[in-house]
């Protein structure tokens, strides 16, 4: 019978797939679209909300500049759109990004778009979420004040969702993705019809005053002006985050990859375009007011509204007024808004796993992450989002505000770098090209990327002088510690391989001139002869077993038994004045390995396997000391022998439908007698069973440490 938590599992998960596979999860365009692009999508869900809120610092005349803010962020959209529709076609292997930088500025390089990207996907996930549920908050009043439990909740579905693979997760959003999309450009086109023919509404603010939080010395004209302005691009270019994820993402969409990539790239950046200059527009049409304090900043006949005020977003104001008669339809565009801004999390579910998988292949990231689930998925990575994405809405209460400043900082420096690096890469083509035709796709395309790469860089430095003191230093530092990580990571794996290497005379070196058994022995049982004939069955130079004597009785009547049944191995007594196991016994192995330095010591451990997590306490303590005390000893090794008590029927069963990784941790079940490395100079296999052994197999010990 299955356990329950595989049980669990397959419900939530679903039944593994075999590697082979793995090309039906393939991904066509019109999957691909809401699976990659739903990012880019919903900023226009909060990006107009973010820049109506900044430009209200200065008060009403300063929303005269939406409009210009909005044509900037088009035409930085579409540049970055055309430039990674070359990335597309010149890398898609899936590196995006990362394997830009590498192969044209360096592994440094690489790692600063890693880091960049790793911590941008996690705030992708921490701020569509927190978005999302603040928008439930306003549509379920009994969520008030708990966004962030509930941001928590909706992270795990989506992880949960993921796990499945991302062919199933790109199923289950494609619909609402796509419901948002029509609901948004189908209100645009109501309101502008509705405005053509003078019947446009004014939005429910537009009645409020706004007054200024702070007064801009000289006007918007003036240098504090132009920063306010600047600052409230860079929030509106927060419509831009989730373009890389399809240059990431190449291998998951259908033959012919790269063109199908393409493709999306470019549907996603009309689309996108397309809804946030609507918003914008439309919200200058019916003259929304949205404040960053609306409790102060609106007023109501010279008279703050107070803290009662619910202040609605821009496309809750926007659906309200344009279908003031059209109850359902504002229903679904605020309802279908809500659940894009938490899909907009899934094309981060779908990026970070690709490429942490990439940098842990390179050896930059734990090898954990390049190894894939049950379903096909980058599992270990899905979780790691999901965990790294909880603490920092748990951090920041799920203020969108506040989360929203250490935003888009990562995915303009991967930007900038990949701009840079896709010039080197036509320009290194170029000095080798000879056929004409070939040779002018290759300019246009370096003249693309300079452009991107100017466009790019201007905005990164605009972000981070607008948003640094803002919250965007602690992304950056986030990246710094992350770059540094992934060094060392690499630097220890490096530092393994060339200890592990083998060398040309290996051959020679590698055999031992002799090996000699130690059988640990507690009292005469099954265990014990087990262990004894396995030991025997090895053929070593040498065998001996050896008792620890903490108790002289006890000794004594071990040492009568053993000569009564005439056993042909000697049974060596340890002396333990201080009634200790381990040192006697590691003091022994040692003297032995001085006395003969070029054989190999086994030292055998009888072991019970039990069924139970509580029998876990009652038995094998002692042994899991030992061996950790042996670990660290040259030229030792341990052998496990199991015995299976009657409480682990079943167990093997159980563990072989149990979920990946827990056998490989030792979590149930009993395995065959194996050596197991006392050495960091020798591979170490996990303990077999699931509590390890007692001092010499039998738990009679547990009691004295």
């Amino acid at each position: 019978m299955p356990s329950v938590t595989d049980a669990v599992k397959r419900v939530l998960v679903g039944r593994p797939f075999r590697s082979e596979r793995l090309s039906e999860t393939l991904l066509r365009k019109r999957i691909a679209l809401p699976v990659f692009a739903s990012d880019a999508l919903s900023s226009v869900a909060y990006a107009p909300d973010e820049v109506f809120l900044t430009l209200s610092i200065a008060g009403i005349a300063a929303y005269a500049f939406s409009p210009w803010i909005a044509l900037a962020v088009v035409v930085v959209m579409l540049v970055v759109v055309a430039s990674y529709r070359q990335n597309v076609h010149a890398y898609p292997s899936g590196g995006g990004d990362y394997e830009v930088a590498t192969v044209n500025l360096g592994p440094n390089a690489g790692l600063t778009v890693g880091s960049a990207l790793l911590v941008d996907y996690v705030l992708t996930v921490a701020v569509s979420i927190s978005s999302g549920a603040q928008y439930a908050a306003t549509a379920i009043p009994l969520l008030r004040g708990h966004e962030a439990l509930f941001a928590v909740v909706l992270v795990v579905l989506l992880m949960t969702v993921n796990l499945r693979g991302i062919r199933e997760s790109g199923t289950a959003f494609a619909v609402p993705t796509y419901i948002f999309m029509f609901s948004i450009i189908g209100m645009a086109l109501w309101g502008f019809g509705r405005y053509l023919f003078g019947e446009l509404p004014q939005a429910p603010s537009a009645g409020f005053e706004l007054a200024a939080e702070h007064d801009i010395s000289g006007g918007l004209t003036s240098l504090a002006g132009a920063f306010l302005i600047l600052r409230a691009f860079s929030s509106g270019a927060a419509a831009l985050t989730g373009v890389e994820a399809i240059s990431n993402g190449v291998p998951a969409f259908r033959k012919p990859k790269s063109r199908n990539a393409a493709t999306t790239l470019l549907l996603l950046g009309l689309i996108s375009v397309t809804m946030l200059v609507s918003i914008i527009t439309l919200a200058n049409l019916t003259r929304v007011r949205f404040a960053e304090d609306p409790a102060v900043q609106l007023l109501r006949d010279g008279v703050p509204v107070g803290d009662s005020y619910v202040q609605d977003p821009i496309i809750g104001q926007l659906a309200a007024t344009v279908f003031d008669h059209f109850t359902i339809a504002f229903y679904l565009v605020t309802a279908a808004t809500g659940v894009i801004l938490v899909l907009a999390a899934n094309t981060a579910f779908n990026g970070f796993p690709v490429l942490a998988s990439i940098l842990a292949r390179d050896g930059y990231l734990p090898k954990q992450l390049h190894t894939r689930g049950d379903r096909l998925a980058f599992s270990n990575g899905i979780i790691a989002l999901a965990g790294a994405a909880i603490v920092l809405i748990l951090a920041f209460d799920a203020q969108v505000t506040r989360l929203i400043q250490l935003y888009i900082v990562g995915v303009f420096v991967s930007f900038t770098m990949s701009q840079t690096g896709m010039i080197r890469h036509w320009t290194r083509l170029l000095r080798t090209e000879a056929d004409p035709s070939a040779r002018g796709r290759m300019k246009r395309s370096r003249v693309i990327n300079s452009i991107g790469l100017g466009l790019t860089g201007l905005v990164l430095v605009i972000v981070l002088l607008t948003k640094f003191t803002q919250g965007a230093w602690i992304a950056i530092l986030a990246m710094v510690v992350i770059f540094a990580n992934m060094k060392l990571i690499r630097r220890h794996y490096t530092s393994v391989s060339r200890e592990l290497a083998i060398a040309e005379d290996a051959g020679a070196k590698a055999l031992p001139t002799g090996v000699r058994s130690v059988v640990l022995v507690s009292k005469l049982h099954k265990p014990t002869l087990r262990a004894l004939a396995y030991a025997r069955a090895a053929r070593p130079t040498d065998l001996q077993a050896v008792t620890v004597a903490v108790d002289p009785e006890e000794t004594a009547a071990l040492q009568a038994r053993w000569d009564a049944l005439g056993l042909p191995i000697p049974l060596t007594v340890l002396d333990s004045p201080y009634r200790e196991i381990s040192r006697p016994v590691v003091e022994h192995v040692k003297a032995l390995r001085a006395r003969h330095p070029r054989d190999l010591v086994t030292v055998y451990v009888p072991e019970y396997v039990v069924g139970h997590w509580w029998e876990t306490l009652l038995h094998n303590q002692s042994a899991l000391r030992l061996r950790a005390r042996l670990r660290y000893t040259p030229g030792v090794m341990v052998a496990s022998v199991p015995w299976q008590l009657s409480s682990s029927e079943g167990m093997e069963e159980r563990t072989d439908r149990s979920a990946p990784g827990l056998v490989r941790r030792g979590a149930f079940g009993p395995t065959p007698a194996r050596p197991e490395a006392s050495s960091p100079n020798a591979v170490t296999p996990p303990a077999s069973g699931s509590g390890g052994s007692g001092g010499s197999g039998d738990g009679e010990h547990e009691g004295v440490r």
